[in-house]
């Protein structure tokens, strides 16, 4: 069966999506079988995969409908993995289902129906609490949280973690933080230093050892439409996410090894 993880953070610019998209494909090119998931209206995930979001036939939006299994509107990309992908018709779909019974938990039931064919299914989640955020924290097991080490960054990271404990309460007991990734890193920096430190305190092993540097590289790959390991897979961006790839697969096995 699938790891289900979602990448979450309230506050936006933190490389929520250029983590769901890079960590996508590095898994992918570590011979892991991979569903990206975009539950943005912005469909930057989409896009970062190559996989035009107004062109789609079928999106993430036509399955939370009921219109269409999930198998259909699964889209092969060129960059090692398969994509759900999203576009602005996303944004319409919380009033749509807002009377729904079970309407918390429509991408779970859906996922079901295909966790089998993949190892991960990473889900992109939009900076906010809707409807449709806790459609992806309900059907998750655990959220990877991207952050900048910067002091509004930790201020919101206390939001993050309410938000996670209530919905693991309220709906998902299985949901968890399986991890905080220092992003936009500055080794340089006395901030940096001292968020990271209040980090290792607060999360202690749940903090990555793998940080992802600033990186001219990794910030222009989305205009190509391309995760950074196939636009520059030499640059500092794509050796950092093959390490956080990596690092997370031997943390997965010291995590079943431990419940064997």
């Amino acid at each position: 069966m699938a790891q289900i993880i979602a990448i979450a953070n309230q506050k936006g610019g933190v490389g929520k999506t250029t983590t769901a998209v890079n960590l996508a494909a590095s898994l992918a090119v570590l011979k892991k079988r991979v569903l990206l998931v975009d539950m943005d209206s912005q469909g930057n995930a989409t896009m970062g995969s190559g996989v035009q979001k107004n062109d789609l036939l079928y999106s993430v939006t036509d399955v939370l409908l009921g219109e269409v299994p999930i198998e259909t509107a699964i889209a092969k990309s060129e960059v090692g993995y398969k994509v759900l992908g999203s576009n602005r018709d996303l944004a319409g779909v919380e009033l749509a289902i807002a009377e729904q019974d079970g309407r918390e938990f429509i991408l779970r039931d859906a996922l079901k129906e295909v966790e089998s064919s993949f190892d991960y299914i990473i889900v992109d989640c939009a900076p906010s609490l809707s409807l449709i955020t806790v459609n992806a924290l309900s059907a998750v097991q655990g959220v990877l949280i991207p952050m900048q080490c910067e002091y509004y960054a930790l201020e919101g990271l206390a939001d993050l973690t309410q938000t996670i404990d209530r919905i693991q309460q309220a709906l998902n007991p299985e949901l968890e933080i399986i991890g905080v990734l220092r992003t936009m890193y500055d080794a340089r920096s006395a901030l940096t230093k001292d968020v990271s430190e209040e980090l290792s305190q607060y999360f202690g092993k749940k903090l990555y050892d793998t940080v992802i540097p600033r990186n001219i590289r990794l910030a222009e790959a989305p205009a190509h439409g391309l995760p950074i390991i196939y636009f520059e897979k030499s640059s500092k961006g794509a050796v950092a996410y093959l390490n956080l790839a990596a690092e997370m697969l031997k943390k997965s096995k010291v995590k079943k090894g431990s419940k064997a």
